[in-house]
């Protein structure tokens, strides 16, 4: 590996702390896990009915007609017209750029996302909250709008910028974008409040752990490689041996 390819490794490397981003993203999937769980007993009337219960009647109790439109703003932002489009574009210019690690982590995260998203209403089987403000289709649990915002949002992050301090503001702006979207979602009665925590949690477990599980890989695919092409010196000495 020439010294200008090491450089460039460095400079678009994904994650400094491969394994802490996989710890924390299967975290978040563990917790997501966990609600699908809970819900799935009894989906009408869950353990977390009640935090969901309340949630929503502060949604309903701030509505006005400035944030109403925010609210269907951002679900527009999170809907298949958005996103699609979005995805296809930034597919395209990391394989134009070659950055084929970054392409296969954001390409992994999107499509196992969305994968996931109607076996999971299938499961659970959540009803939807009563006298939603837009149309909606099929069960509640987990939020596909909360999923897609997190998903893109992290992943977009996680590929385009290269791991170091300047990606923290970034990263809170991706974190503030999924979070306008779960809300928003909840503010229109199109979920309930555990809905879209867990539909966050498996956007951002997914867009963590793809590039960390495909970096580690590379990183130990790389030191068979170097091991392979460099046997150590004793192996030498015996070989030069007549």
């Amino acid at each position: 590996m020439t010294i200008v390819n090491r450089i460039e490794e460095v400079r678009h490397r994904m994650f400094e702390r491969r394994m802490h981003a996989l710890i924390v993203g299967a975290a978040l999937l563990a917790v997501a896990l966990i609600l699908g769980i809970i819900i799935a007993v009894d989906p009408s009337a869950s353990a977390v009915q009640g935090i969901d219960d309340w949630w929503m009647r502060q949604m309903i109790a701030i509505r006005t007609p400035a944030l109403t439109r925010i609210a269907k703003g951002m679900s527009m932002l999170g809907s298949v017209v958005v996103t699609l489009p979005l995805r296809i574009v930034v597919s395209l210019v990391l394989a134009w750029h070659r950055r084929w690690l970054q392409l296969g982590a954001f390409l992994g995260a999107v499509i196992t996302s969305e994968l996931c998203i109607g076996p999971l209403k299938a499961l659970v089987d959540r009803p939807r909250p009563p006298n939603p403000m837009i149309a909606t289709t099929g069960a509640s649990f987990p939020s596909g709008h909360a999923i897609a915002g997190a998903v893109s949002a992290f992943g977009l992050v996680v590929v385009l910028w290269p791991a170091s301090s300047r990606r923290l503001t970034a990263i809170g702006c991706a974190a503030a974008f999924a979070g306008l979207m779960a809300i928003s979602r909840t503010y229109l009665a199109a979920h309930w409040l555990t809905d879209t925590i867990a539909g966050v949690c498996i956007g951002t477990g997914l867009a963590l752990m793809w590039p960390a599980a495909l970096e580690i890989a590379r990183e130990r695919q790389g030191r068979r490689v170097a091991l392979g092409a460099d046997p150590p010196p004793s192996s030498r000495v015996v070989e030069e041996v007549p």
